[in-house]
């Protein structure tokens, strides 16, 4: 598999606003697995005061929350998707926040990039980070 470089990215300014305006993440591929990063990351915005929203194929919940098949039966805003999955699977998402319409920030953790979805998204008026955990960038604020 061939690495992409992020040609559509958000600055260390951008992150650190988007850390002061988000409010609910949906963590989609969120595992129950512990031991993942989706999950230890979760936990860490969730002791930090945001509404995680886990989004996976099983489970009824995970960190206490109810988890959602996908993001459109998610019955509440949601400001950012955190994207725990491969970058194949971000056009799909991209589009499927493109038709919720109310998610600002299009976030693509580290080692996953896809500049088409990213374009896609940011296009559409989200801002966009890739290839940054939001664990680490959180705790750089």
């Amino acid at each position: 598999m061939e690495c992409e470089f992020p040609t559509v990215n958000s600055t260390s300014d951008q992150i650190k606003d988007i850390f002061k305006t988000v409010k609910t993440i949906a963590i989609l591929g969120l595992s129950p697995d512990e031991s993942k990063d989706s999950h230890r990351v979760a936990k860490y915005l969730k002791e930090n005061g945001y509404k995680i929203v886990p989004i996976y194929p099983k489970e009824e919940t995970i960190l206490g929350e109810k988890v959602y098949r996908s993001l459109a039966d998610i019955p509440f805003e949601v400001n950012m998707v955190d994207i725990f999955r491969k970058p194949a699977a971000l056009d799909a998402i991209a589009d499927a926040c493109i038709q919720r319409g109310d998610i600002k920030v299009f976030w693509a953790q580290k080692g996953i990039v896809n500049n088409e979805a990213a374009k896609k998204a940011e296009d559409a008026g989200m801002s966009v980070v890739q290839n940054h955990c939001t664990m680490i960038e959180h705790r750089a604020i």
